[in-house]
């Protein structure tokens, strides 16, 4: 049960639920990175409850038919965990989510759940087909990412509800991936604009692709037209192919709803946004043609 203006850090999902269940409008503390940067009074007022204690919503496990990344899982954790090239674009974007202290205290539910357009993580986990499992004291339900996110900073995520884990479909683990972004300095910066891709190429010819962009829309948005016109697509390392040549400009500002604020233009959104895809796409083609297990 939690008191008045009372902090509390269980260690078990079960007790969690049980403070959260007494006092929905707990604040609900997953590394801090962004709840205080967000807090305009001298101190935190209300109830905070603090997930990072718990030891089942932290680490990467092997499921069988999912990759369960818990809640609590730090950046730092992500880019020491052994994962296969599908996931070095996740890892690309942890290393540039703040400082390397942001990165030992920042988590990946409380980067998903704070919902801002320009969140580093969610264009890679857009493109590995991430879905989310959200837990109360009525059980647990699972939903796309996709479809968890509705805007900047909403979600469907209710107040009794914890993000407990991040769930990755093993479908989605195959090929090599990049993550490219632009800021305004190559560190400890907001982006203005995202790309993260994922390929496989099969015999010289591209058999999946996902691709995703950030900061270019209310919410992270997957490129699915452009994905499907790339399947089928002949890749010759020596044909001097690239991705320019594969998507147009046009194409991409079509998905992309940009605006215009302090850190750029929705023109200049858009113009980057098309030259750091054809970056992440270019990238995952020579990455592919240079690793031989990227084909299976």
């Amino acid at each position: 049960m939690l008191s008045d203006n009372m902090y509390y850090r269980p260690t078990t999902i079960e007790d969690a639920l049980d403070a959260l269940s007494s006092s929905t409008a707990a604040v609900i503390a997953a590394g801090c990175t962004d709840l205080f940067p967000l807090t305009t009074a001298p101190q935190m007022t209300g109830h905070v409850l603090d997930v990072t204690g718990i030891k089942d919503m932290r680490g990467i496990t092997d499921m069988g038919d999912i990759r369960r990344i818990g809640g609590a899982t730090t950046w730092t954790d992500i880019v020491r965990a052994d994962l296969p090239p599908a996931y070095d674009m996740l890892k690309l974007a942890a290393r540039e989510i703040g400082s390397i202290q942001i990165q030992n205290v920042g988590t990946i539910a409380g980067n998903l759940c704070n919902a801002s357009p320009a969140a580093d993580s969610i264009p890679c986990l857009l493109a590995l087909d991430a879905s989310v499992e959200l837990t109360s004291t009525a059980g647990r339900r699972q939903m796309l990412l996709s479809d968890f996110l509705l805007g900047p900073r909403k979600t469907m995520r209710q107040p009794d509800e914890i993000m407990t884990a991040i769930m990755i479909p093993k479908s989605a683990e195959s090929g090599v991936s990049a993550f490219e972004k632009l800021g305004t300095r190559k560190y400890l910066i907001i982006s203005i604009v995202m790309a993260a891709a994922r390929m496989v190429i099969t015999d010289n010819r591209i058999t999946q692709a996902a691709l995703s962009l950030g900061s270019c829309s209310p919410v992270a948005v997957r490129l699915h037209a452009v994905e499907q016109a790339l399947i089928g697509t002949e890749i010759h390392p020596a044909s001097g192919l690239s991705a320019s040549d594969l998507v147009a400009a046009s194409d991409v500002e079509a998905v992309i709803n940009p605006i215009d604020d302090v850190r750029g233009s929705a023109s200049y959104r858009i113009q980057a946004a098309t030259t750091l895809l054809h970056a992440a796409i270019d990238h995952c083609l020579l990455s592919a043609t240079r690793q031989p297990e990227s084909k299976a």
